[in-house]
């Protein structure tokens, strides 16, 4: 059996990861997959270049300036396209749609999110009409708006219940496309050398996907077994909330939706012009998945 390394770039791939870990998915297909640790972007690149780490969970938006350096990093499959999030504002906030952050403080968090948070303003036609505040991660961010620090926040699974708790109305936005989550990343020489270990690794991804949308109250045993919150297990309530917010934008078939490459794309220019001189879709190579999806191993884990 070989070993994987598949860190994740994020805590919140966690609730999944560790269902496609305990299902068997991986060991089905000849793989033992160390996915329970966290890498940083540095690290990442580094050591997916070097070898010591087989794939990656994230790292999407340096990357496009990477390449521009020569970097060989390559994108095979994606879980998810959709980011779904909402505003949370004080309840008699005036705030009533994401046009009314105009003149207002929005709290923004990580590097990432942020950067999500830009897009919207932007593709609402508020760019510099709205003051974004980054907040340290070890305080959740939508607490500021709590605090009377900040007017609004973009929330997602579980933040989005735990501000509802707090006394804060929710606001629902449409959703953003976007590469977010759980990326199968590496680097075209180990694509070349394993085809065969690339082919194992995405089979057993997707059956995992299977499994956790297919069943639910075990995939909820496994989350609330498994993983911390920020060091907290969640309670029930909270775990029902992070499954069925990610089996409802897991994809069966981990193909990126155009919408959300050209999206994750307007995020690599903002943090590093050199991502302009590369064009959106050099990073992406789906052909593993598009024989997996050929051969009809995907239709068939959902047929009854």
């Amino acid at each position: 059996m070989d070993k994987i390394h598949f860190p994740y770039r994020s805590e919140s791939h966690l609730p999944f990861l560790h269902v496609v870990g305990e299902s068997g998915s991986w060991e089905k297909h000849g793989l033992q997959v160390e996915y329970d640790y966290h890498i940083s972007s540095r690290d990442a690149h580094q050591n997916v270049a070097d070898g010591s780490v087989e794939f990656v969970g994230g790292n999407h938006i340096s990357t496009y300036a990477k390449r521009a350096e020569g970097d060989s990093w390559v994108y095979l499959g994606q879980t998810v396209s959709i980011l779904n999030h909402c505003l949370a504002v004080k309840p008699e906030s005036t705030i009533f749609r994401v046009s009314d952050l105009r003149g207002k403080v929005l709290a923004t968090h990580g590097e990432h999110p942020g950067l999500n948070d830009w897009l919207v303003i932007r593709q609402n036609g508020l760019d510099g009409e709205v003051e974004m505040q980054r907040f340290k991660r070890e305080t959740p961010h939508w607490k500021a708006v709590c605090d009377g620090k900040a007017d609004a926040a973009f929330v997602n699974a579980p933040a989005d219940l735990f501000a509802k708790r707090a006394g804060l109305r929710l606001i629902e936005v449409d959703p953003l496309p976007m590469v977010w989550f759980t990326t199968v990343s590496t680097n075209l020489p180990f694509v070349e050398k394993h085809p065969d270990i690339v082919d194992k690794f995405l089979r057993g991804l997707i059956e995992g996907i299977a499994y956790f949308k297919t069943n639910r109250a075990e995939a909820i045993r496994i989350i609330q077994a498994k993983y911390r919150h920020r060091g907290e297990a969640l309670d029930q309530e909270a775990v029902a909330h992070v499954y069925d917010d990610l089996a409802k934008i897991l994809m069966p078939k981990p193909y990126a939706s155009m919408q959300a490459i050209s999206n994750v794309y307007e995020l690599a220019k903002k943090l590093n012009k050199d991502a302009e001189k590369v064009e959106p879709m050099s990073l992406w190579d789906f052909h593993f998945v598009r024989r997996i999806d050929d051969s009809g191993f995907i239709d068939d884990l959902y047929k009854l």
